[in-house]
């Protein structure tokens, strides 16, 4: 089912699934509301979910389509109606020719002042179509070398112990896990899991700490049990509580909710030990390319983040990991209904796709 612009209303297209299909210029953007259903409940400090709204978006210019992707967990605020009312004012058609990135993206920044998922689809879906315009995947426009790719992180959310024991047996393949905590189960969910395996792990807190004594009290103890870093200790507001604890800590703490944009890679500089970049957060590949040469520019640890997305966003996001410290690309592997394939992991290593732009296919 497709509508055309102005004649179905975006309230209407998430009720019913359906695609928008906008002509504008020498470009047609489409984009369609999409759920993403977890194979498990999702705990964070925050709160739980069991399926995150995405849309998903296609960009075409002279018979060749990229492929985009905006995925709206709840604290970004985004969700599929405020996508889809922003990509409604998405208009290409002053620009004729793809490769004028960064006036295309600057004017996608320039629709509205938030909206980072959104801006990110489109982002995902031009480098997508310039890869193949080109015919070479973008790890290779860069330069990076494929064989140089981390391995990922596999993510336990916050749950029961024997949930916890469960998630961990069937993360079996990777290498590194990513452990959920910022509740009064920290110590419960470290201690099920070394019931279970001796991998490192990293854990995330989502700001769940907010006193800093007690939180480098806890950073000892987990350094003691193979804990590699700590992401978001505190919450962000407290950055001088979140320095004086970077200062102290045995482990490298990493920004994440801080370090949204490039303009916080250099505010998150004294503050953390690195960042962690994500493309829903800093509107696509253009900008987080900015912000891993910046962080590397000031010596800084390099995450690389998801959040739960299709292998869409995962693959994009993936052509950059051959120059990070650290990769969390897991959020494809925690759905039930992708509808892309792309990057691989293979032995708990990313392996990036040899296809041009992106390297995704549809299912």
């Amino acid at each position: 089912m497709a509508a055309t612009m102005g004649l179905v209303s975006s309230s209407s297209l998430v009720a019913a699934g359906a695609a928008v299909v906008r002509r504008t210029g020498k470009f047609t953007l489409r984009y369609r509301p999409y759920t993403l259903e977890l194979k498990h409940v999702f705990t964070i400090a925050a709160g739980s979910r069991s399926t995150t709204p995405v849309v998903l978006t296609e960009l075409e210019y002279d018979g060749i389509i990229g492929y985009g992707e905006a995925s709206m967990p709840p604290y970004l605020g985004e969700s599929h109606s405020s996508v889809l009312a922003f990509l409604d004012k998405v208009n290409l058609a002053g620009f004729d020719d793809p490769f004028l990135t960064d006036d295309i993206l600057q004017y996608v920044d320039g629709v509205d002042s938030a909206n980072p998922a959104a801006k990110a689809s489109v982002d995902i879906a031009l480098h997508d179509l310039l890869g193949k315009l080109m015919k070479q995947p973008w790890y290779r426009i860069w330069g990076y070398d494929p064989g140089l790719t981390p391995n990922t992180s596999y993510t336990i959310g916050i749950d029961k112990a024997d949930v916890v024991r469960q998630k961990v047996r069937e993360a079996e393949p990777y290498k590194i896990l990513k452990v959920k905590l910022g509740l009064d189960t920290d110590k419960m969910m470290i201690e099920t899991i070394r019931e279970v395996t001796d991998k490192p792990l990293c854990v995330d807190v989502n700001q769940g700490w907010k006193i800093k004594e007690t939180a480098l009290e806890m950073a000892h103890w987990l350094a003691e049990r193979g804990v590699v870093f700590i992401e978001q200790p505190m919450p962000k507001e407290q950055v001088d509580d979140n320095a004086w604890l970077t200062e102290r800590c045995p482990l490298p703490t990493i920004g994440d909710e801080a370090v949204q944009r490039l303009p916080d890679v250099r505010k998150a500089y004294g503050v953390y030990s690195g960042i962690n970049i994500k493309l829903m957060k800093c509107t696509g590949l253009r900008e987080a390319h900015k912000m891993a040469e910046l962080a590397r520019a000031l010596e800084m640890k390099v995450m690389l983040g998801c959040m739960t997305e299709t292998s869409c966003a995962i693959s994009a996001a993936a052509q950059l990991s051959p120059v990070v410290d650290w990769a969390d690309l897991d959020g494809a592997l925690l759905i039930g209904n992708d509808v892309f394939k792309g990057m691989d992991v293979q032995d708990g290593k990313v392996i990036l796709p040899e296809s041009p732009g992106i390297g995704v296919t549809k299912l």
